[in-house]
């Protein structure tokens, strides 16, 4: 597919889907409270480097849940696939991301990479002996992923560390599960931090067409992760990548996606293509309302859905 025909397809589905004024921007911390509501952004990047984008895609927003993927990824490579999943778990919940109860009442106590608690699971799993060394290579592999060094929002960060009762809440249960490894604040330190780096929609369709490319980034051609870790991590981001709306998602617009509460959702095309949106209002499950809907325009228009 020609980089005109994806760029004429955005630019149609930005001009369908701008007008939406459904949602409202996440409340639970006061930077992404005070997000501009209006910015919508699209970006699209092929596996063969070429790139298409609308509207505000160069705009930084906080990564929060969208970092989950490529924590998972990191942790398939140190671990390998068959542990990452055995220990971490694969299955959707059906709960809403941050719910406690699948820790506290499942046989096993796992969930999946993709909800709050597994992806705090994830984190205690990341490779290295501090928790510096632990930050240094995941904050450099989710670069490596977006191509360019990405930035932690401090005072974002100060938000998260002053109200996050739920996820400490979550970090405990997980602890008496005996579902860490390691300190488990170190484990809700890094989760936390890997959710206040800086992206844009552009970062996104960059980070989503790495793993579209086997675990290579088509901008900087970097194997990022060996190509035997991106089908693992499509498989839990198809099911569960956004969070009890993900079989709507599945539906609707056929491709592996993942959702953050900061407005961002990147979807991957495998073999083709990765696409980022930005738009803070969020649904009542946490999902940008015109990134949902651009989407799957978009994925309509050009025919790209994993079931033809």
């Amino acid at each position: 597919m020609s980089e005109s025909s994806v760029a004429r397809a955005l630019a149609a589905t930005y001009a369908e889907v701008l007008p939406e004024q459904g949602g409202h921007n996440a409340a639970v911390y006061p930077s992404l409270a005070g997000a501009d509501p209006e910015q919508f952004g699209l970006s699209v990047t092929l596996v063969d480097g070429s790139q298409a984008e609308a509207g505000d895609a160069t705009a930084e927003f906080a990564l929060m849940s969208a970092a989950k993927p490529f924590t998972f990824a990191v942790v398939c490579q140190t671990l390998g696939v068959a542990r990452a999943a055995d220990e971490l778990g694969v299955n959707a919940t059906g709960d809403t991301f941050n719910a406690v109860e699948p820790v506290r009442k499942r046989r096993d106590g796992r969930t999946n990479p993709m909800v709050n608690a597994g992806a705090i699971a994830t984190c205690s799993r990341l490779p290295g002996t501090s928790l510096v060394e632990r930050w240094d290579a995941l904050r450099s592999a989710l670069s490596a992923f977006a191509g360019r060094e990405l930035r932690l929002d401090e005072e974002l960060l100060a938000d998260v560390a002053a109200t996050n009762v739920r996820n400490r809440e979550l970090t405990e249960a997980l602890a008496l599960r005996g579902l860490l490894v390691g300190e488990p604040a170190e484990a809700l330190e890094l989760y936390s931090r890997q959710s206040c780096l800086k992206v844009s929609a552009r970062d996104l369709g960059v980070m989503a067409a790495t793993l579209a490319h086997a675990g290579r980034n088509p901008l900087t051609g970097v194997q990022v992760v060996p190509a035997v870790v991106s089908a693992p991590v499509l498989a839990v981001m198809t099911t569960a990548g956004l969070y009890e709306r993900s079989g709507e998602w599945l539906y609707q617009v056929g491709l592996p996606g993942k959702s953050g509460l900061g407005g961002g959702i990147l979807s991957v095309v495998p073999g083709r293509a990765g696409i980022g949106s930005f738009s803070p209002r969020l649904d009542e499950a946490g999902n940008s309302v015109r990134g949902r809907a651009a989407t799957a325009a978009l994925a309509a228009r050009l025919g790209w859905s994993l079931f033809g």
